[in-house]
């Protein structure tokens, strides 16, 4: 086969399209619809309205995606999607479509896309009288024994009429003489066979030769003629007619013959001498197939072949041979002719249907529709469909070689987001043949996957006394889907402390996760809290997850230490500290540093007390006790009370803040008096001295008790 006329095949397979499917998919065993138009009506010309016959509306019929398909070369009807009518593509030729066939009909189906569902329908070609009856031989010669007896019949060569039915040739009628009368004869398959029979006996000296015009009519409104010129050459006696070895001959030819080659031999005998014995063969009611196809030899009587066969086009020839001797008379017989198929076509994939692209979470889902073929016979045309083995799909036969790629199983875009798909098609012939078609189908993104954040919780340390809108820390969720249903949006949930002022401390931003605090955090009054981010993507519907943030604030020395006992508003009683007579270097409970005994001796009116301090750091997180230096101003019961002031500076002693991130320091006065008399050993605190009663120097007496009171200051 030359590479064009496989192209020209290819692209019929392709226009083949699913006319038996709707039989076993869509709507098995609904009858077909019948339209019909006749032929040569112009291109663009109004069928018929299929909205009744689909049971559509006009506006459902555009969704469902109509589209007509036929089996042949070509489209040659279209549909209009807005209105539902049948429209024709091209003039038609009834002759050309179905030659010699009656009816002339051409099934073709309207495909529904969505969903998947098959219209069956065909339309019949109605024959106009476009074609006059014609003789393949324009001159008919007809050579006839003077001694032919009276009534004999002379078989002529017929006219042919590419019209059918009432269309087609219908009589014969031949010119006014006085020898012959024309008889009309009906052959088994319904043809018109012309005959003349003899009236009145001929003289070859009278008459050598009789012309007669023959004419042959069709049916037609008006009626189509054509004629052909009968001459009748009057011979000789002769009384032996030509005989044939065998009167059928049956020979098989290879389809890949070359022109040229011998088909069969034909032989004929006539007993009869001279001019009446010679022999010449020719073919008797020939169709111009076989006039194109073969040729024989007028003498030898050998079939010959003109032109390549071609068994996928036709696979027998009936050949009507008739010797004739030099008398005129003569004899027939039929040479039988099977072309034999060579497997020299590879099948053909017509795809029909075709998604190229689905979404995962789809299962048992039609991803083409097509249809194979091989114009060969026998295991040359039987075929085999696969694809690869490795993936999730699988083919499903159907009727007439028609299948269906479907899904066994939903996809996942996350693990594969595409497939090449190969189709191959193989013969069963020798050698074999196949041909092979290649899908590329993209699976499409469903929002199967909640976003998932980095960690399931978050843990945040900012020193406090930050500033406003500081950016604290980032949260990150991703999302394996694509597209929007990956686009990742970020929330604050509800606290489950309802009492939590959680949108006055932190923001996040939604875009990107980043966490702001809102404003300035003090570690002294919230040490940590905790909170909920959500992650949602932005597909349809949305998924969503979650993560836990703790946030813990840090210390800063930002409070200086105080007093909480002796309290300074002078309001408790006099509290017994120390003995009167306590010695210098006297501390209870907790011996004296070193150096602090040393400046004890040193200078007896300083004594060095214990007090409870309260310094809130996050090294100091509850009261301590600090080593506070006091030096006692009283001298005597009667003498006035003076001030002193332990000196300025960092010393051992101090009341300091040691949580070792600076010093922060704070001053104390407090009246100390000594209890009982002069000889007793204690002394207890009264209450603070005010910064301004110590500028001012006066004394503090105790109204309960008495007693000699000496006033101190610390620091």
């Amino acid at each position: 086969m030359e590479p064009g006329e496989g192209k020209e095949r290819c692209l019929k397979q392709r226009q083949v399209l699913i006319f038996f499917v709707l039989l076993g998919i869509a709507q098995a065993g609904a009858e077909p619809r019948h339209y019909s138009v006749a032929e040569e009506t112009e291109s663009g010309s109004f069928v018929a309205n299929l909205l009744k016959d689909l049971g559509l509306e006009v506006d459902e019929l555009a969704a469902r995606g109509p589209r007509v398909i036929s089996k042949g070369k070509k489209l040659r009807l279209q549909l209009d999607r807005q209105t539902g009518d049948l429209l024709l593509n091209e003039k038609l030729d009834r002759e050309e479509l179905c030659g010699p066939t009656e009816p002339c009909v051409l099934p073709f189906q309207v495909l529904l896309e969505n969903p998947l569902q098959f219209f069956q329908a065909d339309l019949r070609i109605r024959d106009i009288n476009d074609h006059s009856p014609v003789f393949l031989d324009k001159e008919i010669i007809l050579k006839i024994s003077e001694s032919i007896p009276l009534g004999t019949t002379f078989l002529i060569e017929r006219a042919q009429d590419l019209d059918v039915g009432s269309n087609s040739l219908q009589s014969y009628t031949v010119s006014p003489n006085s020898h012959f009368h024309l008889k009309l004869q009906n052959s088994s398959d319904g043809i018109i066979l012309p005959q003349l029979v003899l009236d009145k006996a001929l003289d070859r000296e009278e008459q050598p030769e009789i012309r007669l015009t023959l004419m042959a009519l069709d049916g037609g409104t008006p009626p189509r003629s054509g004629t052909a010129l009968v001459r009748i050459e009057v011979l000789d006696i002769n009384d032996n007619a030509p005989e044939f070895a065998k009167l059928l001959y049956e020979v098989q030819v290879l389809e890949n013959s070359p022109i040229g080659s011998q088909v069969a031999i034909v032989s004929a005998r006539d007993l009869d001498i001279g001019a009446y014995g010679e022999i010449s063969y020719v073919f008797s009611q020939a169709s111009e197939d076989i006039r194109k196809t073969f040729r024989i030899n007028p003498k030898s009587g050998e079939l010959l072949l003109t032109q390549k066969l071609d068994f996928e086009s036709i696979q027998t020839y009936t050949l009507n041979i008739q010797a004739t001797d030099g008398g005129g008379l003569s004899g027939s017989c039929v040479v039988f002719v099977q072309v034999m198929d060579l497997n020299d076509n590879p099948p053909e994939l017509t795809m029909s249907t075709l998604i190229s692209e689905i979404a995962e979470n789809l299962q048992e889902t039609i991803i083409a529709v097509f249809s194979v073929s091989d114009p060969d016979s026998g295991d040359n045309g039987r075929m085999v469909c696969s694809i690869q083995e490795d993936l999730p799909f699988f083919l499903k036969p159907s009727v007439e070689n028609f299948y269906t790629l479907v899904t066994y199983t939903a996809l996942d875009r996350e693990t594969r987001s595409e497939y090449n798909i190969t189709i191959t098609v193989t013969d069963m012939g020798s050698p074999r043949l196949k041909t092979q078609h290649n899908i590329t189908l993209l699976v499409s993104d469903v929002n199967d996957n909640a976003p998932a954040f980095t960690q399931t919780s978050y843990t945040l340390r900012v020193r406090e006394n930050n500033s406003p809108a500081l950016h604290i820390g980032t949260v990150s969720a991703t999302d394996a889907d694509a597209g929007a249903n990956a686009q990742v949006t970020y929330s604050l949930l509800p606290p489950h402390d309802p009492h939590l002022p959680l949108a006055s401390l932190v923001s996040i931003n939604a875009d990107n996760g980043h966490l702001f605090a809102l404003r300035s955090l003090d570690y002294e009054a919230l040490q940590a809290f905790e909170f909920g981010v959500g992650a949602t993507d932005r597909g349809s519907p949305a998924l969503s997850s979650q993560a836990l943030v703790r946030v813990l604030v840090l210390d800063d020395n930002d409070n200086s230490p105080f007093v909480l006992y002796p309290l300074q508003n002078g309001s408790a009683p006099c509290t017994e500290l120390v003995p009167r007579a306590a010695e210098a270097g006297y501390l209870p409970y907790l011996p004296l540093p070193e150096a602090a005994a040393e400046q004890a001796q040193a200078d007896p009116l300083t004594v060095y007390l214990v007090i409870a301090l309260a310094a809130v750091s996050s090294l100091f997180l509850f009261s301590v006790l600090a080593f506070i230096a006091v030096r006692l101003c009283g001298r005597s019961r009667a003498a006035s009370l003076g001030r002193c002031s332990v000196p300025e500076g960092h010393f051992q002693g101090h009341l300091v803040d040691v949580g070792g991130t600076g010093t922060l320091s704070q001053s104390y006065q407090y009246e100390v008096c000594l209890r009982g008399g002069s000889g007793t050993s204690e002394f207890q605190f009264l209450k603070p001295i005010l910064p301004n009663f110590l500028a001012q120097g006066e004394e503090r007496v105790s109204e309960a008790n008495p007693s000699f009171r000496d006033s101190f200051e610390f620091s």
